[in-house]
């Protein structure tokens, strides 16, 4: 290179590394000191709204209907062919140094099953089914004071605090075949606009539940170094834009929107559950293009799926021409000795739903693992 060709080298240089920074800022992702990674599949999921839904399940490496913890199995595998594209996890449980989580899944599997999905292109997401820090109980038990119990100057306060340090350990413990931290959906607090949780909303004012969340998150980000988290709103039923944003703690605190919400009844008799998902796909298709956040329907399903026609019909009339990122069906924990029933929200091998199953899989909008692994969400 010529001295003159150096010397405007060298004043290009500023103006390069200008509109690097620029580049990186232009992400929506809220925590600004985010990991490569996380920042770089938060912005493909955004481009994804366009190529089509993530098809994801709960534990789904773990176990499946009578089976458990054998290697490279899926009751989607074996319907398919292929794997979710999305695998949720809970760590309920790490919060008292159990071995395992509050499904019996041990904790160092999931680490392993977490690294595999993400070396292979899939999305992981967590939830966690915490303990009530205020009694003692599980997360069911709403003993009023509970989430106020565990605010800054509150007599639990320290005791969550050990707790986030738990979790925290865990979620930068995660990290791929390169050493890189694995990015996650974390979804605080869910179904907080329910009643079931000591975390919900009958337990708090909005006031207090968005102390909570933003304490909880900018304790991770900041103490912890914790810049591997994608932040998911989760709500359950709401019927108006105000329900939906009544504990909504910021646009700088979340980065997806989300809701849960199961069908109970035969759908060819009831179609509540259509007309409710399609009233909150447009509550809150409104609230993400006005806030620019990415929509999801983070848990969804039907109870032993008695109808053959779930998937194709059901499912896809409920989400109707709504862009989400991602639809997740619950476990396959299969047999339950307690409630004498079987207990699945995802097909396996010979169940009634099996070829509709594989009609949804076949569906260009519907992506499964082979999809995303072309696309690589993690590839700018």
């Amino acid at each position: 290179m010529t001295k003159f060709k150096t010397y405007y080298f060298l004043l290009l240089i500023p103006l390069l590394i200008s509109c690097s920074i620029l580049k990186k800022s232009n992400s929506y992702i809220t925590d600004k000191k985010a990991t490569r990674k996380t920042r770089i599949l938060y912005d493909n999921l955004f481009k994804s709204l366009d190529k089509g839904i993530l098809f994801g399940h709960q534990d789904d490496l773990a176990y499946g209907v009578e089976w458990k913890y054998e290697k490279d199995r899926s009751d989607i595998k074996d319907v398919t062919g292929d794997y979710p594209a999305v695998y949720g996890w809970d760590i309920g449980g790490l919060e008292k140094d159990s071995p395992n989580n509050i499904d019996g899944v041990p904790f160092d599997k999931m680490k392993k099953w977490i690294t595999e999905v993400y070396n292979r292109g899939g999305v992981n997401t967590i939830s966690w089914h915490m303990d009530n820090p205020y009694t003692g109980k599980n997360s069911w038990d709403t003993t009023p004071n509970s989430l106020i119990s565990i605010l800054p100057n509150g007599e639990k306060h320290q005791l969550y605090i050990s707790w986030l340090d738990k979790a925290a350990d865990f979620f930068n413990s995660l990290k791929g075949k390169r050493g890189r931290k694995i990015p996650i959906l974390y979804r605080p607090f869910h179904e907080l606009t329910g009643n079931w949780f000591w975390w919900c909303k009958n337990n708090a004012t909005p006031e207090e539940f968005k102390q909570l969340w933003e304490f909880t998150i900018n304790y991770w980000r900041n103490t912890k170094k914790v810049h591997n988290l994608i932040i998911v709103y989760n709500t359950s039923s709401f019927m108006t834009k105000e329900d939906f944003m009544e504990y909504y703690p910021g646009n700088n605190l979340v980065d997806m929107l989300s809701f849960d919400n199961y069908i109970y009844k035969n759908p060819t008799e009831d179609s509540t559950f259509i007309k409710n998902c399609q009233r909150q796909f447009q509550i809150m298709d409104e609230i993400a293009k006005d806030n620019h956040k990415i929509p999801a329907f983070a848990e969804t399903g039907y109870e032993g799926i008695p109808y053959e026609k779930f998937w194709t019909e059901t499912l896809l009339d409920a989400i109707g021409s709504y862009k989400i990122s991602y639809v997740l069906v619950w476990r396959n924990h299969g047999w339950q000795e307690k409630e004498k029933k079987m207990h699945y929200y995802a097909p396996y091998k010979g169940q009634v739903n099996e070829k509709d199953f594989v009609d949804f899989y076949n569906l260009d909008k519907i992506l499964f693992q082979k999809e995303v692994s072309k696309i690589n969400l993690y590839k700018k």
